[in-house]
């Protein structure tokens, strides 16, 4: 793959999962942590993409395997069941 767009993947996954995080911290409503999940789970697919690709990364792709699977679990969570825990 080719080393300028394994750049951009890297640093797409790294802003993406910064945001998401930042938005779930805050915790400015249901709607707002929905979407984070989202971008959350982008994130996770492009790191896992990057660490496949980059020679030595491969614990970062491990990491976000499991962090995807994390992540779907939000999106389902927050957007699938839409019903707010009791």
């Amino acid at each position: 793959m080719n080393q300028t767009l394994l750049t951009a993947v890297q640093y797409y996954g790294a802003g993406a999962g910064v945001i998401a995080a930042l938005v779930v911290s805050l915790d400015i409503g249901r709607r707002p942590t929905e979407w984070a999940f989202v971008l959350f789970v982008t994130s996770s697919i492009a790191l896992i993409v990057w660490g496949f690709f980059q020679q030595d990364s491969e614990g970062i792709g491990w990491q976000n395997t499991v962090l995807l699977v994390i992540n779907c679990a939000g999106v389902y969570r927050y957007l699938i069941r839409k019903k707010a825990p009791a």
